[in-house]
């Protein structure tokens, strides 16, 4: 079987271009047909592409990464790919950034290899400790902004004008849950739930009939 060669590439939700790695790829020789590319987080390697890539790829087929948090971001899972790769597909790896990493060079010896098995803990370890990070700065900033007042996630619809209309003829009993929800166009469980909020002060006066 012809041996091939395979580029990988990963951005996360929040991140938008490619371009950077995608020209490592391509400067490497690979076919365009041969890059694969996740846009997802890098947390797992539950990925569309990277297992299409992992079904493609056969013994002494080549896969180059650009760097090693392209790979993933967890510790442990990147060692047990980089061991799926190595030893169960008889595969190559070669990360861009850290040439050390190379599996090809089968000819290094002992103390070459102790070192670069070494980088490659280091590095994986040095991804997940930049992942945790990320998170943990983003939550710091969530709860910054909160503390300030600032609104997180979507801003919620606004009830229509006739709302409190009908919620007050729904309280009176002068129209059921289902047409109150109607007359403002909405789900009766929406329609309860803001209700909820229009007397906030007191729940018990809602009507408890079913919808």
């Amino acid at each position: 079987m012809e041996q091939k060669t395979y580029g990988y590439a990963r951005v996360s939700t929040r991140e938008q271009n490619e371009a950077r790695q995608l020209l490592a790829l391509e400067q490497c020789k690979i076919p365009s047909e041969n890059i694969f590319i996740d846009r997802q987080s890098g947390q797992d390697f539950n990925r569309p592409q990277y297992k299409k890539l992992m079904r493609r790829m056969h013994k002494g087929d080549l896969l180059i990464v650009q760097s090693i948090d392209r790979l993933g971001r967890n510790y442990d899972e990147i060692l047990e790919q980089w061991r799926f790769i190595t030893k169960e597909k008889q595969a190559d790896i070669l990360i861009i950034d850290m040439p050390l990493l190379d599996t090809r060079k089968k000819e290094q010896d002992l103390t070459s290899s102790f070192i670069a098995d070494l980088a490659l803990q280091i590095l994986a370890y040095v991804a997940q400790a930049e992942r945790e990070n990320i998170k943990s700065r983003q939550a710091q900033g969530i709860a910054a902004a909160k503390s300030q007042g600032v609104h997180m996630g979507r801003h919620p619809k606004p009830v229509p004008d006739n709302f409190e209309k009908e919620c007050i003829a729904w309280m009176n009993k002068k129209k059921t849950i289902r047409q109150a929800a109607a007359a403002c166009g909405m789900p009766p469980t929406t329609f309860f739930k803001k209700a909820s909020q229009f007397v906030p002060n007191n729940p018990a006066a809602l009507p408890t009939e079913g919808f």
